[in-house]
């Protein structure tokens, strides 16, 4: 096999020179893309290219929330988003908590002010992905779709632009007839919005130390399904959320139910990755949910027409890595721009890509690209709406680790106080480092290669196993292709991972990539990576406890369909 030494050498590789790169089509980049052509406009000069990659076939085809929106950065944006045919149709109506008990739901008296929702709407992320993608074309901006940025291009420490994948590489790691190899952007500022836990961030606060001094990110795993219920079912426009069951006191997260137009309903599950049952999974957790009797009245001979899952950044404040350096700037959800309270985060995301907007232009205007300059969007988003909303509530994720009675008197209190606590910050943890090893008087499943048959009752009507919701999920990827998810030590998954956490990949995993196969002889069991059922949640790349699981994306456009999420 050639080295990959050789491969470069042999490689002429084709050079795209640009003002601005934006590595990722979402809110927050195709946001930056678009402040950037408007203070072009406003401002005059020599004309700016800017580019725009998407590792998604087509645009918002990997985009996903649950989502309940809040309009504030859009009217920044484009005042006259309505006018311009923005898919933010259905205005939030009512707002509804409940705890729920295995069989029954406490309504709580008053709704918490971070989760009333008035002047918000529920929107297709997907849809309005696509429209935000359409006004950026129609300015100028090149949107790239399909193409993956794979590697960050240093000159000494600067950086100067994004590798793409090479296509065409078979599983072999030997090029096919059709190989074609990626192309470098070289660009004076490169903007990432790769999203939570992206490939090319991770490698840069890696690299670079950029989350030193700060606390480790936090993250929660939201599994979503679009059912179409009977129009009378629930009322549009209405907002649940649920405490308790299935998580208990002990997990982090809750249940959402949105009543879409048109008959659609949107529900899901956040669970946080820091939990500490290592035989927990958030998966099977979701289906207990519909099984709940008002979840599932509500979802009863209705259609599940859609399903997906993704990591979201909940570490709050505190857990923001340093998001300038030489050449390059972090925005959206891969910076960690967040608010786990309200649980709300698209605004945030756009807001984060307009002020990186701003200090790439000023940079542009004088030539400068260095951090010393670029740390000019750290000033921007410290005089911001992102600070005034998130530093209240800096410590809110870290309080829910001593359970959700604690949690939910720290955020009560953190309203009065603006935050303020005895310890400031809350110690924080990995959520690779909470999870807790089999004990010898562990009860142990009878078969760790199948948790779901054991725990639930698949009826395919309002629960489904991981498999037939992955082909919800509209996931295809090219068979032909080294995996995307690269484990460094798979003996470690059938000796130590075995023994001392059960395999937990089985079960975090919500679209049974990982399995556990025997091939016979004394080896045991041996891990079987199923890539091509990935959805690109990245839960693997987060909690896996060995922390040996590299997510990386695979050839451009392969992946999840989240059409109309």
């Amino acid at each position: 096999m050639r080295s990959l030494a050789s491969w470069e050498i042999e490689l002429k590789r084709e050079t795209l020179e640009v003002d601005v790169l934006i590595v990722g089509g979402g809110p927050a980049g195709l946001s930056a893309a678009l402040r950037l052509a408007d203070l072009q406009k406003r401002k005059g000069g020599q004309r700016l290219v800017i580019a725009v990659i998407e590792k998604a076939r087509e645009a918002g085809a990997h985009i996903l929330s649950g989502a309940v929106f809040d309009p504030s950065s859009l009217n920044d944006l484009i005042p006259d988003w309505r006018e311009r045919g923005a898919p933010v149709e259905t205005p939030v109506q009512s707002d509804k908590v409940y705890f729920l008990t295995d069989r029954g739901k406490i309504r709580f008296p008053f709704t918490p002010p971070p989760l009333k929702n008035h002047g918000n709407y529920l929107v297709s992320l997907n849809r309005f992905v696509k429209w935000l993608t359409t006004l950026a074309e129609n300015e100028g901006i090149n949107v790239f779709s399909g193409f993956a940025g794979v590697e960050v291009l240093y000159e000494e420490k600067q950086i100067v632009g994004v590798r793409t994948g090479d296509r065409g590489i078979g599983r072999d790691n030997k090029r096919k007839r059709r190989f074609e190899p990626g192309v470098d952007i070289r660009a004076k500022v490169t903007i990432l919005a790769d999203g939570a836990r992206g490939n090319l961030t991770k490698s840069l606060i890696q690299r670079l130390l950029l989350d030193e001094h700060r606390l480790p990110q936090a993250y929660s795993i939201g599994i979503k399904e679009l059912w179409e219920v009977p129009e009378n079912r629930i009322a549009e426009g209405t907002v649940v959320h649920t405490l308790g069951f299935p998580l208990g006191f002990k997990n982090f997260g809750g249940g959402f139910i949105y009543a879409l137009s048109g008959g659609q309903l949107s529900l899901g599950i956040v669970v946080g990755l820091d939990y500490r049952d290592t035989m927990f999974d958030p998966y099977v957790a979701f289906q207990q949910f519909k099984r709940h009797p008002f979840v599932s009245g509500l979802i009863a001979a209705g259609q599940m027409v859609r399903y997906g899952a993704k990591v979201l950044p909940e570490g709050g404040w505190y857990a923001i890595p340093r998001c300038y350096t030489d050449g390059a700037l972090i925005i959206g959800d891969a910076g960690g721009f967040l608010d786990s309270l309200r649980l709300k985060g698209i605004h945030l995301a756009m807001r984060s890509g307009m002020l990186a907007a701003e200090a790439a232009y000023e940079s542009l205007e004088i030539n400068d690209f260095s951090a010393a300059r670029l740390s000019r969007y750290e000033e921007l988003i410290n005089k911001s709406s992102i600070r005034r909303e998130l530093y209240p509530v800096r410590n809110v994720h870290q309080s829910f680790s001593y359970g959700l009675l604690a949690g939910l008197a720290y955020s009560g209190l953190a309203m009065v106080t603006g935050g303020w606590w005895i310890r400031d910050p809350l110690i924080g943890h990995a959520g690779h480092k909470r999870l807790a090893k089999l004990e010898s008087d562990y009860p142990r499943r009878s078969s760790l290669s199948e948790p779901l048959a054991s725990t639930v009752t698949v009826n395919r009507k309002t629960t489904f196993d991981k498999l037939t919701s992955v082909y919800y999920s509209g996931t295809q990827h090219i068979e032909d292709q080294p995996s995307h998810l690269i484990v460094h030590n798979t003996d470690i998954c059938r000796t130590d991972c075995y023994h001392e956490y059960g395999n937990p990949c089985l079960r975090f995993c919500p679209a049974s990539v990982y399995e556990l196969v025997d091939h016979g002889g004394d080896s045991g069991k041996q891990l079987k990576i199923n890539a091509s059922n990935c959805i690109h949640c990245k839960a693997c790349d987060v909690i896996d406890p060995y922390q040996i699981i590299d997510w990386i994306p695979p050839e451009g456009g392969g992946g999840p369909n989240y059409e109309g999420m």
